[in-house]
């Protein structure tokens, strides 16, 4: 029986895994087993991250519009309970966007989930 070689499978494999550890320090992006220790690694941090990436949005959309709130008058929990009442369905993105850019708009919706 002839002997089967595994060199170009091998090869690809691991160019495969140097390319996506280039830009890495030093030998891991240079040394197969040192690249593929990083990567994965790597990989285990950008999955958990994109989560996270979220998370932080929601805190930070969330902190502006509880400063927008409290200069205008109202906490933000009064604030969000008072739009559900009117029953007005804007996210914590659009709502965050508008305290920043558009402040009339914004006073006219705290105005709304004050109830007068």
């Amino acid at each position: 029986m002839s002997k089967v070689k595994h060199s170009a499978a091998t090869r690809r494999r691991k160019k495969k895994v140097l390319r996506q550890a280039k830009g890495f320090w030093g030998d891991r992006s240079k040394q197969f087993q040192q690249a593929r220790r990083a990567l994965m690694h790597a990989l285990v941090y950008a999955y958990r991250d994109r989560k996270v990436k979220k998370r932080q949005f929601r805190r930070l959309w969330i902190t502006r519009i509880n400063a927008s709130c409290r200069q205008m008058g109202i906490s933000y929990s009064r604030f969000i309970k008072g739009l559900k009442i009117a029953k007005i369905n804007l996210d914590r993105k659009i709502l965050a966007d508008l305290a920043v850019r558009d402040t009339q708009a914004f006073k006219k919706l705290v105005e709304i989930a004050k109830g007068k």
